[in-house]
C-alpha cells in the first residue's frame, strides 16, 4: 500500500533551520560577549598596570626631585661657605701682610729719611714723606728695591719743601708687593736675602 506524506514537510525544515539559525546565532553571540570580556579585562589590566608603573615612575621623579634640590642647597651651602672661607683667608693672609710690610719699610728707611703718609693699593703701596738729600731717596729706592717683600719702586715726583724753617726735599714714590704664599715663604726669602748679604 502506498503512504503519501501530507504534511507539511518543507514548513517543518524551515522551522527547524530557524531554530538552528537562533542557535547558531545565540552561540555567536555568546562568544563574542565572551572574547570581548576577555579583551576587555587583558586591556583593563595592562592599562592599571601601567598606571601603577607610571604611579611609581612620579614617586620616585617627585623623591629625586626633592634629593635634586637639598643637594642644590648644599652645594650652595658649601660654596657660601668656601667664599667665607677664602675670604677669611685673604683677610688674615692681608693683615699679616700688612704687619710683614710696615716692618719691612721700618728697616729699610735710611738715616735722614721721613715718612708722612703711606698709602696701600691692591698690589703696590705709595709713599710720601721728606730727605734730607736725593741721595737718601736713591738710598731708601735701592733698599726698597733689595727688599724680599718689595720690588719695583717708582719714583714719581721730588721737590724742595721747607719745614720748620729746613730745607728739605719732599718726595712721592710708588714700590710694588712681592706677593708671598705663607707667612713661612716670607720668612724663607728674608733669610735669603740676609745670606746673600753676607756673602762678600
Amino acid at each position: 500500500m502506498i503512504r503519501v506524506n501530507l504534511l507539511p514537510h518543507r514548513e517543518e525544515k524551515r522551522k527547524a533551520r530557524r531554530q538552528q539559525f537562533y542557535a547558531v546565532s545565540g552561540l555567536i553571540t555568546i562568544l563574542a560577549g565572551m572574547i570581548w570580556f576577555l579583551g576587555y579585562g587583558i586591556i583593563n589590566g595592562y592599562i592599571n598596570t601601567q598606571d601603577n608603573a607610571n604611579s611609581f615612575l612620579k614617586a620616585q621623579i617627585a623623591a629625586l626631585d626633592k634629593d635634586i634640590d637639598e643637594i642644590k642647597r648644599l652645594k650652595e651651602q658649601t660654596d657660601s661657605l668656601l667664599s667665607r672661607k677664602r675670604i677669611i683667608e685673604s683677610l688674615q693672609a692681608n693683615r699679616a701682610e700688612t704687619v710683614h710690610l710696615f716692618n719691612e719699610l721700618a728697616r729699610q728707611v735710611p738715616e735722614g729719611v721721613y715718612f708722612k703718609n703711606i698709602r696701600q693699593a691692591p698690589n703696590s703701596i705709595n709713599v710720601t714723606g721728606y730727605a734730607q738729600s736725593n741721595s737718601r731717596v736713591s738710598i731708601l729706592m735701592r733698599n726698597l728695591d733689595a727688599s724680599p717683600l718689595l720690588e719695583r719702586p717708582d719714583l714719581v715726583e721730588i721737590k724742595s719743601a721747607t719745614i720748620a724753617n729746613r730745607r728739605l726735599n719732599e718726595f712721592n714714590l710708588n714700590v710694588f708687593i712681592t706677593r708671598q704664599t705663607t707667612e713661612d715663604d716670607m720668612k724663607g726669602k728674608a733669610a735669603g736675602s740676609a745670606t746673600k748679604d753676607k756673602k762678600p
